[in-house]
């Protein structure tokens, strides 16, 4: 059951140790009181500001799963914190092994990083973060989660995915994902999200099912993607793998290729591709 008052104490107390700069905000006019604004967590946790307001007060409605970890990652719970905060909502936390939570030291490493699009994903391809700049080059996240934001469910079943990849490097891409899964598999293939996903591929996908039945096996740590951007062009990136899978995270920072007009493209994209991302995050259904 949920315990409202429990969590309106905690998201407070929460917000109110954070400063701007902690969750790379710039810091603007002065403040009356200490910590973040409510609209300000609200924007980071891709909620309404009304909505994020009537939990912080005790007479929100029954938040799910995914306002409540998107909520932590804004407040930047540990994940003890995080576990604390799902049990004051009446929900059971996530298993700690599968990496769903994005742990706030990753999140502050990559506020760092505004000139290159980053991503944090599970072993699994799920992307649980993006930047702004990654939103603009290959769109934002979908507000729910699971699938849809999914890079090899989305890549083998989403043509709109493949539009962004030029045509003569989509076969070695899907050989690609189907390698990596293939090394996840290996690692923890009794598990049960593994099967599932493995199993929803091949059903899905003719393409998936042929190359998972080569048995290739290779973790990718580094390679290098052309996006075919409306606005921009090609743009050539090399993709660094920083945090390895073995936390089931991974970190993925996609530098402009040298040689390219890359780094044109991206801070172009910097200040035409980001203009309307706000107004879509508040607009979602969990808003």
């Amino acid at each position: 059951m949920i315990d409202r008052a429990g969590l309106a104490d905690f998201l407070r107390r929460r917000r109110e140790l954070l400063r701007p700069a902690d969750v790379g905000l710039p810091p603007g006019a002065r403040r009356r009181t200490p910590g973040l604004r409510r609209e300000e967590v609200a924007a980071l946790a891709g909620v309404s500001t009304d909505y994020y307001t009537r939990l912080e007060q005790a007479r929100g409605p029954h938040p799910s799963a995914a306002v409540v970890d998107a909520v932590a990652r804004a407040l930047r719970c540990a994940i003890d914190e995080r576990d604390h905060l799902f049990h004051l909502a009446g929900l059971t936390p996530p298993p700690r092994r599968a990496g769903r939570h994005v742990p706030p030291g990753l999140l502050r490493l990559v506020d760092h990083l505004p000139a290159v699009p980053v991503l944090v994903l599970t072993d699994l391809t799920e992307v649980l973060w993006q930047n702004a700049l990654a939103d603009a080059l290959a769109g934002p996240l979908d507000p729910h989660p699971g699938r849809a934001n999914n890079g090899a469910w989305r890549w083998f079943t989403d043509p709109a995915l493949r539009a962004l990849c030029p045509p003569a490097d989509r076969a070695r891409h899907s050989a690609a994902h189907v390698r990596d899964l293939r090394a996840v598999a290996a690692r923890r293939g009794g598990d049960a999200d593994v099967r599932e996903l493995v199993g929803d591929l091949c059903a899905a996908s003719a393409e998936f099912a042929a190359l998972w039945e080569r048995h290739e096996v290779a973790g990718r740590r580094a390679d290098r993607k052309r996006f075919d951007h409306p606005e921009v062009g090609l743009v050539d990136v090399t993709c660094e793998v920083l945090l390895t899978p073995e936390s089931d995270l991974a970190l993925l920072v996609l530098f402009p290729t040298e040689g390219t007009d890359a780094r044109e493209k991206l801070d172009l994209l910097r200040v035409i591709g980001t203009q309307d991302l706000h107004a879509q995050a508040t607009s979602d259904g969990r808003s």
